[in-house]
């Protein structure tokens, strides 16, 4: 099936926002299909968890196309999104949407790098949206993160010291009790771009409470997870 690029109205602000819909081979609607929202890294958009050959975009379709999932992919506001307000306000609608749609049973939300750290901060802010979790090469902590700093402000309303509370908000490592779902992190010890501490620090606190937890460390990797260990 062809991947459907769709338009809608962002209830938050009127703006023009997409997504992509890729239905599983064979795609009843009648029957329930569980979600998987794959959310895009820094400079990239909607189209990357679709098209792309790389092992974490090929590794989510590949797994979601087993189990017959839907695979939604979002803009998420834009190509360096951070999973601000405004961003978490349309993938709440998009959610949303999908339930009018379609029968949907539950929702996973994966992603890799920005979207890996944005999984995880709408899982902390949304647990009750969210049947589990994978995020590969993200942060948890963007209290600490310095990298791509203007970005990050533009879509928290403000820097660190601006808005410091949003900050915290949208670090999943202040909040390991919200994750009741099963949670997947990939990490690499060598990851300048997004250092694993915060996402390794959190797995320990999740694994002390007896939570679903896979941490997959790989100490001489970079920032990039292979096809095997994002299936």
């Amino acid at each position: 099936l062809e991947p459907q690029d769709i338009v809608f109205k962002s209830t938050l602000d009127a703006t023009e926002q997409r997504y992509v819909e890729l239905l599983p081979e064979g795609f009843d609607e009648k029957l329930p299909h569980d979600v998987v929202l794959a959310l895009h890294g820094h400079g990239s958009d909607r189209w990357q968890f679709i098209r792309d050959a790389r092992g974490e975009c090929k590794g989510v379709r590949d797994v979601a196309a087993k189990f017959g999932c839907i695979v939604v992919s979002p803009d998420y506001r834009a190509k360096t999104s951070w999973m601000g307000p405004k961003a978490e306000a349309d993938v709440m609608q998009i959610i949303g949407e999908l339930k009018q749609r379609h029968h949907v049973n539950r929702i996973f939300i994966a992603g890799g790098s920005m979207g890996g750290t944005g999984a995880l901060t709408f899982a902390a802010l949304n647990p009750d949206l969210v049947a589990g979790v994978c995020s590969l090469n993200g942060t948890a902590n963007l209290v600490e993160y310095d990298k791509f700093q203007d970005a990050i402000a533009a879509s928290f309303g403000g820097t660190k010291a601006q808005v410091p509370d949003e900050y915290r908000k949208r670090s999943a490592e202040f909040w390991p009790e919200k994750f009741t779902m099963p949670v997947v992190f990939t990490t690499g010890g060598k990851d300048t771009v997004v250092p694993p501490q915060s996402v390794l620090r959190l797995a320990e606190k999740l694994k002390g409470a007896k939570r679903k937890v896979l941490s997959i460390h790989r100490e001489n990797g970079g920032h990039s997870t292979n096809y095997e260990d994002t299936c």
